[in-house]
């Protein structure tokens, strides 16, 4: 089924694309990697100035796009979460209730979607900006890449 406008349709595809890779990386289902998405965009919003924020966004799909600045705040940003521990508990805390997947493998794993499918410059830079125990979060693998 196509949304009529070009846009949409290529939208709608690229998050489709991200949101697979993610089910395939967490194993879950489309659900939960919507879920997983959401929250981790979210908390990696939130603990980003409103200027990285906005160079991360820039980066996402339209609607993912979207996704990300529902319910921002930019005034209360960044949110001074300071340790992997509470950035993981702010994802866990965004997910739905009776969400059965581990929230430091779902955000694990969304980071390693989002390091893969986002040009270098904006996730990158996102990376450069948390402290360092947040770092931690992305994959070593992804660091080198």
């Amino acid at each position: 089924m196509s949304a009529g406008l070009p846009v949409f349709d290529t939208t709608i595809n690229e998050t489709n694309g991200w949101l697979k890779a993610l089910q395939e990386e967490a194993i879950c289902d489309r659900r939960q990697a919507y879920a997983a998405m959401r929250a981790v965009l979210h908390a990696l919003r939130d603990r980003l100035s409103p200027g990285g924020a906005m160079r991360l966004a820039a980066q996402l799909p339209l609607l993912l796009r979207g996704v990300f600045v529902e319910g921002w705040r930019p005034d209360d940003t960044p949110v001074r979460t300071h340790t992997a521990e509470e950035f993981v508990e702010r994802v866990a805390a965004a997910l739905p209730p009776k969400f059965d997947l581990d929230p430091l493998t779902v955000t694990r794993a969304t980071l390693r979607v989002l390091w893969r499918e986002m040009n270098g410059g904006a996730i990158e830079k996102a990376r450069g900006e948390v402290p360092d125990d947040i770092r931690m979060l992305w994959p070593d693998a992804f660091l080198a890449a």
